[in-house]
């Protein structure tokens, strides 16, 4: 069998077209591949937008405006994996301004209510490596963090102990 890959379906209410515009505008790579309206067959009104699909860093997404029945929440995120320290504060910044919020270990809700978590560069490895108390220093550090402070975490890894409250750094 021959899969030609997946793309990810978000359940809006009325706005996918607008989150597909804002998602463009965040991330450099992206542009929308169609849009479908609603025809008199329903069950939306008749020339609204029913499916935007568009595509960011080579991901497809489908948005779908498809009621209020369905909210996003935390359990499904997104990982961005950022190459530096400015493309992450780029992405943490776009997604929590406007409306968005800061959560807990970089996490972060735009203001769409989809959930992303932010990640800058070595903070998977402080968090998974090999040593277990250099692990669990750095995962100690980080939970007490808003926006990912990976040198704040490579500190407490090393032993210089962790933050008592990074909030937003």
């Amino acid at each position: 069998m021959t899969s030609k890959g997946f793309t990810t379906c978000l359940w809006f209410d009325g706005d996918a077209e607008a989150a597909a515009d804002y998602y463009l505008s965040v991330f450099e790579d992206g542009r929308i591949l169609r849009t479908a309206r609603y025809t008199e067959a329903g069950p939306g009104p008749a020339g609204e937008v029913m499916v935007v699909e568009f595509e960011i860093n080579g991901q497809r997404f489908i948005g779908l405006n498809g009621g209020p029945q369905f909210p996003f929440t935390e359990a499904i995120s997104f990982q961005i994996h950022c190459s530096d320290e400015a493309e992450a504060d780029h992405y943490y910044a776009a997604l929590t301004g406007d409306g968005g919020q800061e959560s807990a270990c970089g996490w972060v809700k735009d203001r769409f209510g989809v959930s992303w978590q932010v990640i800058p560069p070595g903070a998977i490895d402080l968090i998974s490596d090999p040593d277990p108390g250099r692990a669990a220093r750095a995962t100690a550090a980080m939970l007490k963090m808003k926006k990912l402070d990976v040198a704040a975490m490579r500190r407490a890894a090393d032993g210089g102990g962790a933050p008592e409250e990074e909030g937003s750094v």
